[in-house]
C-alpha cells in the first residue's frame, strides 16, 4: 500500500497544493478533516478530552468548542501534549483505515494524505515519500496577516508554535517551493501531479525526475 505524505508549515501553501492534486484526479485524504470527525459528538476521543479539560471545551449543544480548548493548551505544552496523546492515535487509526480502503478500492490512483504537522510526530518515516510544501516564515507571516487578519504577533506565535523549517527539511524527500506567487506553486503542484501519475505507485522515488530532492 502505497501513501504519499503532503506537509508544511502554517500558510505554507498546502491547501493550493492540494486542491491542484485533486482537481487532477489524484485522491487527497486530509488529516485536519479526519481530526475533525474523530472529535465530533458522540465519538468516544470528544468524551475523553472533556473529561480532561473540562465542561468548558464544550459547546451548549455537545460539540467541542475549538476557541475554549485552544485557549487552554496553546502556551501550555503539557496541556498540547496531553491532547495530543489523545487526539492523534485516534486521528492515525481511522486514516489507516481510510488509506487500505482506497488501496482496496482505487489501487491504480495515487494517493496522497495532507498532514499540517508531520514533523512534530514520529510517522514520517511509514510514508513511501514525504513531500514538504516549503515557503519562508516571512512569507507566511504575511500571508497570515494578509489572509487570515492576524496580527504579527499572533503570527509569529503560531508560526514558532510549529516545527521549524529545517525539521522538516529533514524529513523531505522532495521539496515543493511555495514561496512565490499562486501561480508558481501551482505549476509546481502540477509538476508533482504528472510525476506522481507517472511514477505511481512502484517508483516514487524518481518523482526527483520532476521536483529536487530535499537538500539538493
Amino acid at each position: 500500500m502505497a501513501v504519499v505524505a503532503l506537509t508544511g508549515g502554517i500558510a505554507a501553501g498546502k491547501t493550493t497544493v492540494t486542491e491542484v492534486l485533486a482537481a487532477t484526479g489524484i485522491a487527497v485524504i486530509d488529516a485536519d478533516q479526519v481530526a475533525r470527525d474523530v472529535v465530533a459528538p458522540g465519538e468516544s476521543v470528544l468524551g475523553a478530552i472533556a473529561e480532561h479539560f473540562g465542561p468548558s471545551v464544550l459547546t451548549p449543544g455537545g460539540a467541542l468548542n475549538r476557541e475554549a480548548l485552544a485557549h487552554i493548551v496553546f502556551d501550555d505544552e503539557a496541556a498540547r501534549s496531553t491532547l495530543n496523546s489523545l487526539v492523534h492515535p485516534a486521528v492515525w487509526e481511522r486514516s489507516t483505515a481510510l488509506f487500505r480502503a482506497h488501496e482496496a478500492a482505487h489501487p491504480d490512483i495515487p494517493l496522497v494524505y495532507a498532514v499540517p504537522l508531520l514533523a512534530e510526530g514520529q510517522r514520517a518515516k511509514e510514508f513511501d515519500l514525504v513531500v514538504v510544501v516549503d515557503a519562508p516564515d516571512s512569507v507566511r507571516r504575511d500571508r497570515l496577516v494578509q489572509h487570515r487578519q492576524m496580527s504579527e504577533e499572533t503570527a509569529t506565535a503560531r508560526i514558532k508554535s510549529q516545527a521549524s523549517d529545517e525539521a522538516r527539511r529533514e524529513i523531505a524527500d522532495v521539496l515543493l517551493d511555495a514561496g512565490g506567487d499562486v501561480e508558481t506553486t501551482k505549476e509546481a503542484a502540477r509538476q508533482l501531479a504528472r510525476g506522481l501519475w507517472e511514477y505511481w505507485p512502484d517508483r516514487l522515488d524518481d518523482i526527483a525526475h520532476v521536483l529536487p530532492i530535499a537538500g539538493e
